[in-house]
């Protein structure tokens, strides 16, 4: 078990261990959406009038390369949270991702307050508020 945990970010709290775990299944969530459209078809939950689901393979796919790019930036941060760059882009990742979700489901109607959907609304509010109220304690370490 100890040569697991030492895989993991060498900082105290649990904000760089979470980075990490986020980046991890956010990887998963990328190689999903390149394996089938039904993934991103799950998330952004909307449909069109006829029933159909307003995504397609070329929307799923530029969602797994958006979510990895996320995810490299996160993993990026995990490991380098007292550099104040590094701390930054991820907060803007997260940023961005909430104004996305945010925007898919009141602006342009794609996705619903329900199922799959509520995960990335939940872990990019909490996260980027953790991120936010958090960043003097690791970049003045």
């Amino acid at each position: 078990m100890a040569a697991i945990l030492s895989y993991l970010p060498p900082f105290e709290g649990f904000l760089p261990k979470w980075l990490f775990l986020v980046s991890v299944v956010s990887s998963a969530n990328s190689i999903q959406a390149y394996r089938s459209d039904s993934y991103a078809a799950e998330l952004y939950n909307g449909r069109s009038a006829d029933g159909r689901p307003l995504t397609n393979p070329l929307s799923s796919r530029t969602f797994g390369t958006w979510t990895f790019l996320s995810a490299v930036i996160r993993m990026y941060a995990a490991y380098n949270i007292t550099t104040p760059v590094t701390y930054d882009l991820a907060m803007w990742s997260f940023g961005i991702a909430l104004v996305h979700f945010v925007g898919e489901w009141l602006g342009f109607g794609s996705a619903q307050l329900k199922g799959r959907f509520v995960s990335p609304l939940i872990v990019a509010s909490s996260t980027l508020a953790w991120m936010l109220t958090q960043r003097e304690n690791y970049l003045s370490a």
